[in-house]
């Protein structure tokens, strides 16, 4: 093959045929033009006059130039022009293909497969043997090399990991590697880390390398920081090249328990930068509803970062000194405490002892001056606690902190002089000065219309300064805290009722309050928190950073959660102890990302190559063009096109180039209809709504494929493989029948996605809602699932809904049934309600529905795990017990047939011409 820039051509001798064209022109341009006949009597006057001089006619130089480009574009065009030619080196010897298989390569993954299949395709026409190896999950003993066509079906089972290939695995590789020579084909998801480049070394020794990888580099989120009154997130990247950003959503429950969308914020990343930090200024009530946070359009679980307590509700103990005043709530101690308190954190009361007990975050002592448990109280405050202390009359009429330091005070209270014991009062209230920088109050704005009247006074000392992080106007201490180990110590120097202050009647009582309780302990447990612990996996990320069950994976030691490092023995995901909850994410706080470097001696290719694409078509419909406009201008020359004629040949040529298209029926931009949409359009398919939760996901289809083994073996229905819907971006038009698996965590549909699921409905689809909780007489409402399921269908255009009655046609629309159970043999399912006109006719068992396909059908029974098969056609769940299980499990697949029947037939089986037949079979 012949290449000459993009364009390369398959029979280039050909083109040998160019090197004529001069001397086309010059006999071209030699013969004159066909001469124009003139009907003219007057010419037999000249005839036998001889010119003695001749001078022939000679054809347009245009004309001509049309000539030889028609004659260039027939020898081109023979010539098998060919755009993007790919050059294959002849490889010889086995082939090995590696790929990274980490969540850095879940984004293009199927990119990737395609690649790696393509890889075996053309090694198996080669006659090369060939091994897939991916490095999160290496072979014992190393690549065996086989045959292509004893490789590719495994090829599926290869998918992306949550987590990185460890440098063991690496090393392992490296040592196992065949004797002998063989090429190698690198995937690579573009990091750099440890082992990789002596592996490379290693297969460098052994044959050539070529690395691919995907143009653009692989994004990160670090784990999620409360600081400060905001939270914030690193977003890493891998590559530094030129300017760039990244959008992070913040995703939490709603009221209904439905995860969604609640903020947004951009990251932006200046040149040379590999990491830019983001932050959401959440309230907080959404503060407290978060799950997660995501970098949009970056499906990968290096891309989420999962929410745990340390972003969670704070539990907060109030004791107070004394009662209020019957019938004068405002003045107790704690009102507004409780009322500042308990949206965001959970209020807990009791005895200083008692409350220890219950390990509070906070301990809030409210106007107490004394405290009989000092020493465990000291001993919370070092773990880490926090105690927030208020000023009051028991305090100010107290000696606690006069003489020397308290233990459980951050400064010396003044002494003596005052007639309320260490109480200053003033003729005029005193105004909050503004909040200095390092204080945790920074940023808060005092109003103008808080002031204080009277307060505790703090002793003068050197340290005073350094202790005091709010004042008022005048310089006086208003809040001061002390350090203990872990912990800290913060004194209100007045009152937590408004005798003293008009701050507890304002909102910024409420963001001090917030600033201090909240932020306590916001953190990851340390080492002492862990050890001798147990946690265990509820729910695990997969490499493409959905959520699904844990499964049975073992117990994880505390000690391991201290610097966790992610693999298939710890993947990432939600561990608990008793009530706590820990996320471990697959990022940690100190990690960052670099490119991969590859040395001079690796090609490296794009994960995408352009295809191939003939150009012989359209070289020679293009000289087909230029002989027709040839051929016109030759007439017209010759003045044959005169008048009417002239204008049938413009209108010929009108109709005929733009016929020319050698791309037929290929769409604008040279591909094919989707496979996935031609092959649903052509057949019936039954298909899955994808939730997200790949276990979920994997019985449901495995429930399809089991549903459209007994439709093909019972019926004339053919289904073909069954397929799961992404509701965002698949075309549902196609779908016979939509299967939807309710979990309690799925995230509602947008409203692009409700809108296509609306006009799927009322064009005569029909979707199967299982909550799989085998509660659905009240549509679900005492399960989890049950209270998704109404929030996912309160945008649908869902009708009237009620119990199926016994002469739904859906009882007899193939099989003659009135149970209708799963995996559990639940309570009744519930369909579209019959019209008002209905009508039971004399003699009929049934009434006339001969109208309509109930677009939904909703229950809680688990069909799919009823119906799931595995590969060797077995089931793969049990059911019920014994016999009576295995006849439950028939009469769930003969409630699949008839939905399916139904779907497809409507209600043909309640015309009254079916009464005879249906009267002898029920026995009548």
């Amino acid at each position: 093959m012949l290449i000459l820039g993009p364009i390369g051509f398959t029979a280039p001798w050909l083109l040998w045929g160019l090197a004529a064209l001069p001397v086309l022109w010059l006999l071209l341009r030699a013969i004159p033009p066909a001469p124009i006949r003139r009907r003219f009597p007057g010419v037999a006057l000249l005839l036998g006059l001889a010119d003695e001089e001749q001078e022939a006619d000679r054809t347009p130089w245009w004309l001509l130039l049309l000539r030889m480009l028609a004659a260039a574009a027939v020898i081109a065009g023979f010539a098998g022009p060919v755009l993007n030619p790919e050059v294959k080196a002849a490889g010889t010897g086995p082939l090995l293909v590696v790929t990274d298989g980490s969540w850095a390569s879940a984004r293009d993954w199927p990119k990737t497969a395609a690649r790696i299949g393509t890889a075996v395709e053309e090694a198996g026409r080669a006659g090369r043997s060939v091994a897939v190896v991916a490095l999160t999950d290496v072979p014992p003993g190393g690549p065996v090399f086989a045959a292509a066509d004893a490789v590719a079906p495994g090829l599926p089972a290869i998918q992306p990991k949550a987590w990185e290939a460890a440098e063991e695995q690496s090393a392992r590789l490296a040592a196992d590697l065949p004797e002998g020579g063989f090429d190698t084909l690198w995937l690579s998801d573009g990091i750099a880390r440890a082992g990789r480049a002596e592996l490379l070394a290693a297969l460098m020794a052994h044959g050539t390398v070529t690395a691919v990888e995907a143009p653009r580099g692989p994004l990160a989120l670090g784990p999620a920081v409360y600081d400060g009154g905001t939270v914030s997130a690193a977003v890493l990247r891998a590559r530094t090249e030129g300017e760039g950003a990244a959008e992070i959503v913040a995703r939490g429950l709603d009221p209904a328990g439905i995860e969604r969308e609640l903020a947004r914020a951009e990251a932006s990343f200046a040149p040379g930068e590999a990491r830019a930090v983001t932050k959401f200024d959440l309230p907080p009530e959404l503060r407290n509803r978060l799950t997660r946070f995501e970098i949009a359009g970056e499906p990968s679980a290096g891309a989420v970062t999962l929410a745990d307590d340390a972003l969670k509700r704070r539990k907060v103990a109030i004791i107070t000194g004394g009662a209020a005043r019957e019938g004068l709530e405002l003045l107790a101690p704690d009102h507004y405490l409780r009322q500042a308190l308990v949206p965001t954190a959970d209020v807990i009361e009791g005895t200083v002892g008692d409350v220890l007990l219950a390990s509070p975050d906070v301990i809030i002592l409210a106007d107490v001056a004394k405290v009989a448990e000092v020493e465990p109280l000291t001993d919370w405050i070092e773990e880490g606690g926090l105690l927030a202390r208020f000023a009051g009359p028991h305090l100010a009429a107290s000696d606690v902190g006069r003489d020397t330091l308290d233990p459980l005070l951050p400064v010396r209270l003044r002494s003596g002089g005052r007639s309320v014991g260490g109480t200053m009062s003033w003729g005029e209230p005193k105004a909050l000065a503004p909040f200095p920088e390092g204080s945790p109050f920074a940023g808060l704005v005092p109003p103008a219309d808080v002031s204080v009247s009277a307060q505790v006074l703090a002793e003068p000392g050197p340290d005073l300064a350094a202790a005091t992080i709010a004042t008022l106007a005048d310089g006086t201490p208003l809040v001061t805290r002390r350090q203990i180990g872990d912990g800290q110590i913060v004194l209100f120097h007045v009152s937590a009722n408004a005798e003293w202050t008009s701050l507890p009647l304002s909102g910024l009582f409420v963001q001090m309050l917030e600033r201090l309780a909240i932020s306590s302990n916001a953190a990851r447990p340390g080492a002492g928190d862990l050890a001798g612990t147990t946690w265990t996996a509820e729910r695990v990320l997969d490499a493409y950073g959905a959520l699904g069950e844990a499964a049975d994976l073992p117990g994880v030691p505390g000690e391991r959660l201290i610097a966790p490092r992610v693999g298939p023995d710890l993947p990432p995901g939600l561990y608990a102890s008793g009530d706590r909850r820990l996320a471990v994410n697959v990022i940690a706080a100190d990690r960052g990302l670099a490119a991969a470097e590859w040395p001079a001696g690796v090609a490296v290719e794009g994960l995408v190559v352009a295809r191939e694409q003939p150009l012989k078509g359209w070289v020679l419909t293009a000289a087909l063009a230029l002989l027709l406009a040839d051929l016109v201008a030759s007439l017209f020359l010759a003045g044959r096109l005169r008048g009417a004629r002239a204008g049938l040949a413009a209108l010929a040529l009108a109709v005929l180039l733009p016929g020319m298209n050698p791309g037929g029926a290929l769409a604008q931009d040279g591909t094919a209809l989707d496979d996935k949409v031609l092959r649903a359009a052509g057949n019936v398919v039954l298909a899955h709504v994808l939730t997200g939760e790949a276990e979920t996901d994997r019985v449901a289809e495995a429930g399809l494929w089991g549903l459209s083994e007994i439709l093909f073996a019972r019926t004339s229905v053919e289904p073909t493989e069954p397929q799961g819907v992404n509701l965002e971006t698949d075309e549902l038009s196609v779908y016979t029948f939509l299967y939807w698996p309710v979990t309690a965590a799925q995230p509602a549909p947008s409203p692009a996605a409700y809108a296509k699921l609306n006009r799927y409905l009322r064009s005569g689809g029909l979707i199967l809602f299982d909550t799989r909780d085998a509660d659905v007489a009240g549509f679900g409402t005492a399960s989890p699932e049950g209270r998704r399921l109404q929030a996912l269908a309160a945008p649908l255009d869902i009708p009237p809904l009620e119990p199926i009655p016994q002469d739904h046609v859906l009882t007899r629309s193939f099989y003659l049934i009135q149970d209708f159970p799963g995996r559990f043999d639940g309570r009744a399912i519930w369909v579209e309600a019959a019209p008002p006109d209905a009508e039971l006719a004399e003699g009929m068992p049934f009434r006339n529905l001969n109208d309509g396909v109930t677009p939904v059908v909703i229950g809680g029974n688990d069909w799919a795990r009823a119906w799931a098969v595995d590969e060797s056609n077995r089931p793969m769940f049990p059911v019920g017990r014994g016999l009576g299980g295995e006849r439950q499990r028939e009469i769930s697949y003969r409630f699949g047939v008839n939905l399916i029947m139904h779907v497809l037939t409507g209600n043909y089986k309640s015309d009254q011409v079916h009464v005879p037949a249906l009267l002898e079979r029920l026995g009548q």
